[in-house]
């Protein structure tokens, strides 16, 4: 059985520190708490992997009914604690991700505040450095100078913007292309992984199907050999009854002559005896129809049942 391990562990809180988030002090006391969960879990799957591995190697010592019982239930726990692990895990690496999240985003909250005391230290000492040569230039010159240096100054402050701005973009379509394939990459196995379910499911199906079918033929097969043969007995019954009839007919017919008459008449209705006696094996067969039609979605059903255990057995 493989070993499920822990992920790494979260981040340090200096960055909390450093930054002073709110937001990510809570996705780093998660992502701790997260931590400690899943060793607890790795250390409860190596117990119980080591408790199955115990049973079995008693069950193949002993094979007794209860060893095997304890065998199989040791290799359910070991499952089952296998799969809390990976659950663990899973969220252990989303609260990481959360956590990295955050601290990106205290980081650019943090560089921006920083870009903006920066302009406004820029701007300042612009502004000092312009009074500064102010106050040396003539005053016949001042008004037209400080226009010029405004503008200058707004010139190099909507280039450097506008560098800044062209890089936050490049770094934007960066993280967007990456984000695009792993998106692509999970919807590829996610479809493989439903194809691989649906194939197992129509392949149960069929099998399902095709049981009951040859289970409604044989009883279809029974029903009519039932029905042929209670119809040949019907059959010989009535020939019997015939010849019994026919000499105490001829004596009858010597004696009286209007005796003709009646077996005339008899005659028609013992082909109408015969006729529902055939009548009946005809409605036999509709009736054995139905029966093997409503035990074909019986079987179907029992098939379905039984197609999730057939699963949870392969894993």
């Amino acid at each position: 059985m493989a070993k499920v391990k822990a992920t790494k562990k979260a981040p340090a809180k200096s960055a909390v520190k450093k930054t002073g988030d709110a937001a990510l002090a809570k996705a780093q006391a998660n992502a701790a708490k997260l931590q400690k969960a899943a060793a607890t879990a790795t250390k409860q799957l190596a117990a119980a992997q080591s408790k199955a591995e115990a049973a079995k190697a008693k069950a193949a010592k002993a094979t007794t009914a209860t060893n095997k019982k304890a065998a199989v239930r040791a290799k359910a726990a070991a499952t089952k604690q296998a799969a809390k692990v990976r659950e663990t895990n899973a969220k252990l690496k989303t609260a990481e991700n959360n956590v990295k999240a955050a601290l990106a985003a205290a980081k650019a909250k943090a560089a921006a505040e920083a870009a903006k005391k920066a302009v406004e230290a820029r701007k300042a000492a612009a502004a000092a450095k312009a009074e500064a040569d102010l106050a040396k230039a003539v005053k016949a010159f001042a008004a037209n100078w400080k226009k010029k240096r405004a503008k200058a100054d707004a010139a190099k402050e909507a280039a450097r913007a506008k560098k800044e701005n062209l890089k936050r973009k490049i770094a934007a379509k960066k993280a967007a292309v990456k984000a695009k394939a792993a998106a692509q990459k999970a919807a590829a196995r996610a479809k493989a992984a439903a194809k691989k379910r649906l194939a197992r499911e129509k392949a149960a199906a069929r099998r399902a199907a095709t049981k009951a079918k040859a289970a409604a033929k044989r009883l279809a097969l029974r029903e009519k050999a039932a029905a042929k043969k209670a119809a040949a007995k019907a059959k010989a019954a009535a020939k019997k009854a015939t010849a019994k009839k026919k000499p105490a007919a001829k004596k009858a017919a010597a004696k009286k002559p209007a005796a003709k008459k009646a077996v005339a008449k008899k005659a028609p209705a013992k082909k109408a005896a015969k006729k529902p006696a055939a009548k009946k094996a005809a409605a036999k067969k509709p009736a054995a129809k139905k029966a093997a039609a409503k035990k074909a979605p019986a079987k179907k059903a029992a098939a379905k049942k039984r197609a999730p255990r057939a699963k949870k057995a392969a894993k």
